[in-house]
């Protein structure tokens, strides 16, 4: 007959044996299905001049690249969105279209989105803030021009390091506030890209604050002084209740009536998307006005 003390200690390390195979199975099975990655990409994390980091995805062509390099796009919010454009880019990579790098611009996490959007994609927040944003104002916000300097400074720099392209075919994706800063960037920085994509651009930030960019831009264009100037794609959804894309489409008439000036602009309605599916929907539209011939 067994000890009661001794059988308890069998009992123990039985238990203990077997939890270790359990875990020890667990482990077998998880390294039997590796984690998928994405072909044809590259990720790294770079800071910018100001000491804010931000995680850098790249989809590349295998073929070689033509004599001018690669033309490339821009994608802010590159965390949510990348991955969108860079399987649209590679699946048409024996088309022209394909043959083109995309680079995501996003943060170092695993959300799709990060806080600090709100600083590197607005205006500075009013003093007092509007009612609407009253609980956003006590975060960071302001710093586009800081961003935009790393976006057309030291990060195409980099890029230029590892990759061959065209200076002369740079393109920008934003979507919401990022839509909102791809618009500045028309209005700042004329020649900075050659074609401009905003997605559902909240205009309404900031008591709309962004039209008198808009109108000093309008002026500057009409009278002569801004020369070339990117040609410009705005999209919308029409399920869209975050912003409305009615003040888009009013916008985006406003632009086409540059269109004897130099600017060039083409509008997009989704009726059936909403605020968050608008880039998905968009990123054909997107591959193909800024990397086809025009």
């Amino acid at each position: 007959m067994i000890h009661p003390s001794l059988l308890a200690r069998v009992v123990s390390m039985v238990a203990i044996v077997l939890a270790a195979l359990s875990v020890q199975a667990e482990q077998t099975s998880t390294a039997a299905a590796p984690a998928y990655t994405m072909p044809s990409t590259h990720m790294w994390d770079m800071t910018s001049e100001g000491g804010e980091v931000y995680r850098i995805f790249v989809s590349y062509p295998a073929a070689e690249p033509p004599a001018d390099g690669y033309p490339v796009l821009y994608v802010l919010d590159g965390n949510a969105s990348f991955a969108g454009f860079a399987e649209a880019r590679r699946i048409q990579e024996r088309f022209e279209l394909g043959k083109s790098i995309v680079v995501g611009v996003g943060y170092p996490t695993d959300q799709a989105y990060d806080l600090r959007r709100l600083n590197d994609y607005t205006m500075p927040m009013l003093d007092p803030p509007p009612a609407r944003w009253r609980g956003l104002a006590k975060y960071k916000s302001g710093g586009w021009d800081m961003f935009l300097d790393f976006l057309t400074g030291r990060l195409r720099t980099e890029i230029g390091k590892r990759y061959k392209i065209d200076l002369n075919r740079q393109s920008l994706f934003g979507h919401s506030l990022g839509g909102l800063l791809a618009l500045h960037t028309l209005y700042s920085r004329p020649q900075a890209f050659e074609s401009i994509v905003a997605a559902s651009p909240s205009l309404e930030w900031n008591e709309q604050g962004v039209l008198a960019e808009e109108r000093a831009f309008a002026e500057r264009l009409t009278s002569g002084k801004v020369g070339k100037t990117s040609r410009l794609l705005v999209v919308v959804g029409g399920r869209d209740v975050d912003d409305d894309p009615y003040g888009a489409e009013s916008f985006a008439h406003r632009m086409e009536q540059l269109s004897g000036y130099g600017l060039r602009t083409r509008f997009r309605r989704y009726e059936e998307e909403g605020h968050m599916t608008v880039p998905a929907r968009a990123v054909t539209d997107t591959l193909r006005f800024v990397f086809e011939p025009h």
